[in-house]
């Protein structure tokens, strides 16, 4: 049976349940039950449990759309007129993706504590709180009364909450939440620099997934042919990324055939350690990244800037996700070097510093049904990726290079806007609740494939 979103996908795109997983599933429950979607999300409550929306199929519809889009970039740089085929098993696969690497890695995590944020306040409003910082984080909660050594205590597994899923914090942190007011709470993460953002209880779907624009004065750019058989063979893309949303999207440019080389800092980038591990490399980090080159570079010297803007010279794709406030470029210095450049900004402000636009905060602005896995920074990426064909397209036809801003409350609000239908045929499938296992079932061997640890093949195939 061919999911329903096919409606919503472009003409030229073909999107099955099942597509190369050989299993006979026949709607949104099903796939989120074989493929992994609901044990991952439902670590936190320590049973299997479906997420709030249909949220492969969404996913798939957006894979869907970014493949025609790139089928028909592919013609325009002289490649047969293709077909972009994925499936809505494949869209689940790629969401557990950093979760299956981390399974199948050579000291796979686990067992997996029940628990997690949201936080509730005394006044029964429930609220996310979105920092890197540690110290920060300690500030607020020992600020709001908490102990020193249990907000310590408390960083580890909220740190790594979307890692692995599931978030077991100290009973003493989530009672202090409780016995205050949420206003004290506000006023107290604003001196500490936190930012706390309240869950909405009405779902944003009125944000633009992204912004393009061309460059102010755009130069023509020469069509270069495709070198493979692949929609974006030939094209090379420069990504500087820290999160899942850009380094997800780098990697979906990838599987449509560009060339990424990863920017990281000198000694290379340090998430490659974080454990578990596979054939030494973190397998978080290698799901997101395996088949880019790397280059390490130091924007913060002037030889390491000027080497950043030679590199950027020679380049398609500029693919970042640096702070409006930090960036070692500057817009207009990028198009100056290269004015064909396609600028895209995973962007990880949700307005402006310092809202940060992190997955939980970007799930609790727009009234995304909560999850602790990485559902808006993995839809954002395809979202993402999708604005990248769209600019490459767009200075196929014109000649000008243009910059995108994808942000992730834009994302959320997509996800909401497309999630509105429901699928209602119910589950017959069989519930995963390992997925190592899932890696080795013969089922799923099409839509699989093990470098060091098991990670998806291409979403995509072009007949």
């Amino acid at each position: 049976m061919t999911a329903q979103i096919t409606r919503r996908a472009p003409a030229r795109a073909a999107v099955p349940w099942a597509g190369p997983v050989d299993l006979p599933l026949a709607g949104e429950l099903d796939v989120q039950a074989a493929c992994g979607l609901m044990h991952v999300h439902g670590r936190r409550f320590g049973r299997p449990t479906p997420l709030g929306l249909d949220y492969a199929s969404v996913v798939a519809a957006e894979l869907a759309a970014t493949g025609a889009a790139a089928a028909g970039l592919g013609h325009l740089r002289g490649l047969p007129p293709r077909v972009a085929r994925t499936s809505v098993a494949q869209a689940a696969l790629l969401a557990v993706s950093p979760y299956l690497a981390a399974a199948t890695a050579d000291d796979p995590e686990g067992p997996f504590h029940v628990g997690g944020p949201p936080f509730v306040s005394a006044d029964g409003v429930a609220f996310e709180v979105e920092t890197t910082d540690a110290d920060a984080w300690c500030r607020f909660w020992t600020a709001a009364g908490v102990a020193p050594d249990t907000a310590r205590a408390a960083w580890r597994p909220y740190a790594a909450r979307h890692a692995t899923a599931t978030c077991p914090l100290p009973p003493g942190l989530t009672a202090v939440a409780a016995r205050t007011p949420v206003e004290f709470l506000e006023r107290t993460a604003t001196t500490a620099r936190v930012p706390l953002v309240r869950v909405s209880h009405r779902t944003v779907d009125h944000v633009p997934p992204h912004d393009l624009r061309p460059h102010a004065a755009p130069a023509p750019h020469p069509l270069r042919p495709a070198t493979d058989h692949l929609p974006l063979s030939g094209l090379v893309v420069l990504e500087s990324c820290t999160r899942v949303h850009g380094s997800l999207a780098g990697q979906l440019l990838r599987h449509l055939g560009a060339t990424v080389i990863r920017v990281e800092p000198p000694g290379g980038d340090p998430r490659r350690d974080a454990a578990p591990r596979a054939a030494g490399v973190s397998a978080h980090f290698h799901a997101l990244n395996h088949g880019k080159r790397s280059v390490c570079v130091d924007p913060a010297t002037v030889a390491g800037r000027r080497e950043l803007l030679d590199l950027v010279a020679a380049v398609d794709v500029l693919l970042h996700d640096w702070s409006p406030a930090a960036a070692p470029l500057r817009p207009r210095d990028a198009a100056r070097v290269h004015p064909g450049l396609v600028q895209a900004h995973a962007a990880t402000h949700l307005d402006t510093p310092p809202h940060a636009a992190g997955e939980s905060a970007a799930q609790a602005r727009a009234g995304v049904p909560g999850s602790l896995v990485t559902i808006v920074e993995t839809y954002g990426a395809v979202v993402c990726a999708h604005g990248v064909v769209d600019a490459l397209t767009r200075r196929a036809t014109t000649g000008a290079g243009h910059t995108l801003t994808a942000p992730l409350l834009g994302a959320a609000s997509r996800l909401n806007s497309r999630a509105a239908r429901r699928d209602t045929a119910p589950r017959t499938a069989e519930v995963c609740t390992d997925l190592a296992a899932l890696a080795r079932d013969d089922r799923f061997a099409r839509a699989l494939t093990r470098d060091g640890c098991v990670v998806p093949t291409s979403p995509w195939e072009f007949t």
